[in-house]
């Protein structure tokens, strides 16, 4: 590209691409794609956008496809790589000057510089760092500032590199820079501090800028540019320094109100500051030691002594709590048991917590805790009145004790509580003595300290196990607290119930639940949410149905009238999951009182088609649902169906969200199934693209598949099995060991329920199967579920086997006899690849029925058929021990009906198919007994005594005489 003419083309591009007509912007954006790789374009850009007379948005449009270009075209392996003379070019047109005056775009070109810096920093680009240091010290404001930008940009790029190379670069950079960047640093910040006093704004706020920036250097250098910190004495004084700044920028936020356009800023340095020690501490533990003492007594007295006062803001304090909880809870400062085995670091560290942390400064951190931060504010009170669903969704959330004030006091209080139990029970204990009986109404503040108080007890549950009479306290004062029946008991009121729900798990006897329920009910009953919310312990061991049935009809009743109340998402899903609780629990008890639930849940799914998540916990509801209605779940179909549809439906985006739930849904569905309807099997066309995918969703799959073989062989066979057989085909080439298994597993109960259809319809899979056998397959998992398969057609389908034999005869150009004989013996000499008992002895009854036979391969393969028939009959035989006789454990009857305690679940629909295809299978309706028995005399009866007799002295004389004793009596 000539530049000139090129700039003039490019830059009339570039301002079409930023129209708002589509007509003009689409082909723009396509010519510019064209130019991506076009020699010359990233030189034209860079004139563009470093020219300040052009359009904003022009110069910003071309910074975009400048940055995009580097991570496209800039390493030399990458295809339309710019070339190494264009590069240099750029790289020096780059840092020419640092005078952008736009801020946004002047980020920009700053994260570019980096960008390439990672790439090219510093062997291609060695002057790169001598520039932003020679920059950032000239007088010019703005050069000054747009250096500095870039220099942090450039540096936390660098740091960010992994690799061990890389890292090395890094630590050299730093230790080269680090006296600079201290300089720096300290230079920007003794100016803020003269000048914040002096009432000029703009210069206090431009100085302030430069200080956050340059401390934005520092932190990355100081945690990510030294292997052993804790040896280079700038980077300690820096550390130890920053105690004293924080305190001075402390004082200047006393005298910067809120609405002074310094505040936000001088707020984000004083957390940055906090945040280098928090970094450091994590990633150098050891390298911390030193800061211990100082770090814990600058947190505390900020946050639990009237320091604090009038300089203090919430994310100061989350942040200083956060660098205590970390001090306290570090593994690397934790001795072992065995205190000789402690690194002498880990003692040093111990010590100074030990010495930090004596009786009242732990006393009073507790005490300030409970007393000053667990208190509910004004603001959580109105929140509570004016809006009680959202006061409960505030409070939950993974990470948010990193973030926000109440999470994070209650998160410090558990992991001290924890380290130090021994000092803190008898302090929290005395806390509770304090508050027996019932608290006046009027006096608020003592209904706040008491809920604050059964916050920790709840908190501090599993440490308080054997110092509190949970179930005492429970009758005598938590079951009269959830009778006050007046207003400004409310919040008390959800602070028992949680608390509960906090000892149930821990210590809790199982009689006193009924009252507990009995308490629940008058408490959902009450039109105040909140606690409702909270409630309702069902979800843990100890829960016994009996004790809950007598409630079940009025909880559930309650619980869903709380579900349509409730409008927040959040809130619809915990009472959903409170709900799948209860169900599932009570299993088919719950059959009576669904009638509702089943009429609203199609509305709700209807109401939250754009909330996913919400469907997910109403899929959940769904799966528990019909384990609980069982067959009657047929009566959902008209809804259930299309919504297992849509969830499995790869086409359909939300599946991403439904997919795991929805085939879970889909297995329960088929399970509980009565019979098969013309729209259930319908479904299964959503099957064949899952199979695709192969993701972690094929074992749940592969269920599905043997459910619907289960529910109607025929039906679904002749539906699906050809497209089905055409996917296995495909999975069996690519998937692991274990895959295939679970692919033959399903054939396998293909071949048992359906012995006539399922080898025709599976054809194309059982030449794969014979060859493996034949050759041997290596692994025995795989070979195990090949003789199953293989077994199952020589059994069941003897016509059907002697076509494969001859199919496969061709291919490997053999007699069939041959091949037969070569397979007998492979299966003989791999018997013990079979575990289960009942594969073991169809192999017996498979190999046994080639008998009778006047063939001479399977007369000589006769020894190891015998073999295999007496391994058999060692694994099926049981000696009754009243007659002395052997009978086979595997045969089964009509007449034998397990009985179902009360612990087990009801067998499903599908436990009662399996149970009649079971009555149906040789494996459970054949004596091998008499089986061999009746071989052996047809085989006799075919060869005469003599011819008989000379057959059997093939086989061990050992094995003759165990055959003879399983065969006493015929």
């Amino acid at each position: 590209m000539d530049l000139n003419s090129a700039s003039t083309v490019v830059l009339q591009v570039l301002t079409q691409a930023t129209s708002q007509d589509t007509a003009v912007l689409k082909p723009a954006e396509e010519q510019l794609k064209q130019w991506e790789t076009q020699p010359g374009f990233y030189s034209v850009l860079l004139n563009i956008f470093t020219n300040h007379t052009l359009d904003i948005n022009v110069r910003w449009l071309a910074v975009l496809y400048f940055k995009n270009g580097i991570d496209r075209y800039w390493r030399r392996v990458a295809p339309h790589a710019l070339s190494e003379e264009e590069k240099s070019t750029l790289r020096a047109g780059l840092i020419t000057n640092f005078n952008e005056p736009v801020n946004q775009i002047a980020t920009q070109i700053a994260v570019l510089i980096a960008k390439v810096a990672r790439l090219d920093c510093p062997r291609q680009w060695p002057e790169l760092i001598p520039t932003l240091i020679e920059s950032v010290k000239v007088q010019d404001d703005l050069r000054q500032h747009r250096a500095l930008l870039t220099f942090y940009h450039v540096t936390k790029t660098l740091a960010s590199k992994r690799l061990a190379a890389d890292r090395k670069l890094f630590y050299d950079l730093a230790s080269g820079i680090y006296n600079f960047a201290c300089s720096l640093w300290n230079h920007h910040t003794d100016t803020f501090l003269q000048q914040v006093s002096s009432g000029n704004e703009a210069a206090v706020l431009s100085s302030l800028e430069r200080t956050l920036l340059s401390l934005k250097v520092l932190r990355k250098l100081t945690v990510n540019g030294f292997v052993e910190p804790h040896k280079n004495m700038e980077v300690m004084g820096f550390l130890h320094g920053i105690f004293d700044r924080l305190k001075q920028f402390l004082e200047c936020s006393r005298n910067i109100g809120t609405d002074n356009v310094c505040r936000d800023r001088l707020e984000k340095t004083i957390i940055l500051f906090t945040k280098v020690l928090l970094d450091f501490l994590d990633q150098h533990p050891f390298s911390f030691t030193p800061l211990i003492q100082r770090s814990l007594e600058f947190s505390v007295s900020y946050v639990f002594t009237e320091v604090g006062e009038g300089v203090t803001f919430e994310r100061f304090i989350v942040q200083c709590m956060n660098l205590i909880k970390m001090i306290v809870k570090n593994y690397a400062y934790k001795p072992s048991k065995n205190f000789e085995d402690s690194s002498p670091e880990t003692l040093e560290a111990h010590k100074i917590k030990m010495a930090f942390f004596t009786y009242p400064t732990l006393t009073e951190i507790c005490r300030r805790l409970v007393s000053h931060y667990f208190l509910l504010t004004e603001e959580e009170l109105t929140m509570w009145e004016e809006d009680p669903e959202g006061f409960t969704v505030e409070e939950t959330g993974g990470d948010s004790w990193k973030y926000s004030l109440r999470p994070c006091t209650e998160v410090l209080f558990i992991d001290i509580f924890h380290e130090y139990n021994q000092t803190l029970t008898p302090v929290l204990l005395e806390m509770m003595q304090t508050l027996q009986g019932p608290t006046n109404v009027e006096d608020m503040n003592a209904l706040l300290i008491k809920d604050a108080v059964y916050n920790a007890v709840g908190l501090a549950a599993y440490e308080l196990f054997d110092s509190v009479d949970f179930d005492q306290w429970f009758k005598n004062q938590l079951l009269p607290e959830l009778q006050v029946i007046h207003n400004r008991y409310k919040p008390l009121r959800r602070r028992v119930i949680w608390l509960i729900g906090q000892w149930i798990s821990v210590k809790f006897k199982s009689d006193l639940r009924p009252m507990l329920y009995e308490a629940i009910c008058n408490l959902l009953q009450d039109q105040d949410l909140v606690y409702s919310l909270t409630t309702l312990p069902v979800d843990d061991f100890e829960f016994r149905t009996d004790q809950f049935l007598p409630y079940l009809e009025t909880m559930f009743t309650l619980l869903f009238q709380l579900l349509q109340q409730v409008t927040e998402c959040d809130t619809k899903m915990h009472v959903l999951h409170v709900l799948s609780c209860v169900i599932e629990r009570v299993n088919i008890q719950i059959r009576p009182y669904v009638g509702c639930l089943v009429q609203y849940l199609p509305l709700l799914w209807k109401q939250s088609e754009e909330h996913n998540m919400l469907r997910c916990a109403i899929l959940t509801t769904l799966i528990h649902l019909v384990q609980g209605l069982g067959a009657d779940s047929k009566n959902l179909y008209p809804f259930l169906l299309p919504v297992i549809q849509l969830s499995t439906d790869v086409s359909q985006p939300p599946h991403v969200y439904l997919l795991e739930d929805g085939l879970e849904l889909w297995l329960v569905t088929l399970e509980n199934s009565p019979c098969v309807t013309p729209e259930l099997l319908r479904i299964f066309q959503n099957m064949s693209p899952l199979l695709e995918l192969s993701s972690e969703n094929l074992r749940t799959c592969f269920k599905i598949i043997n459910g619907y073989i289960f529910l109607s062989s025929t039906e679904f066979l002749q539906t699906y099995a050809v497209g089905l057989c055409q996917s296995f085909c495909e999975l069996l080439k690519e998937i692991t060991t274990e895959g295939q298994v679970q692919v033959l597993k399903v054939v396998e109960n293909a071949l048992k329920v359906n012995p006539v259809l399922g080898p025709q319809m599976f054809q194309p899979i059982l030449p794969c199967v014979f060859r493996g056998i034949i050759e041997g397959e290596r692994y025995p998992v795989v070979m195990s579920t090949y003789l199953g398969v293989m077994g199952r057609v020589l059994l069941q389908n003897t016509s059907f086997f002697s076509s494969l034999l001859n199919e496969m005869a061709h291919k490997f150009n053999q007699e069939m006899d041959q091949l037969l004989g070569n397979m007998i013996e492979m299966w003989v000499d791999r018997m013990d690849n079979i575990t289960q008992p009942e594969r073991r002895k169809l192999s017996a009854l498979a190999l046994l029925s080639l008998l009778p036979s006047d063939n001479s391969v399977i007369q000589d393969k006769f020894c190891g058929i015998i073999n295999i028939s007496v391994e058999g009959l060692h694994d099926v035989m049981t000696e009754d021990p009243e007659t002395g006789t052997y009978k086979d454990c595997m045969l089964m009857s009509h007449l034998e009906e397990p009985k179902v305690t009360e612990d087990e679940e009801p067998p499903t629909e599908q436990d009662k198919r399996k149970k009649m295809l079971a009555l149906k299978d040789p494996v459970h309706t054949v004596s091998l007994q008499q089986f061999i028995y009746e071989k052996l005399k047809a085989q006799q009866e075919l060869l005469g005594e003599q011819g008989f007799q000379s057959l059997m002295e093939t086989v061990d004389t050992e094995i003759v005489t165990q055959l003879q004793e399983f065969l006493q009596g015929f």
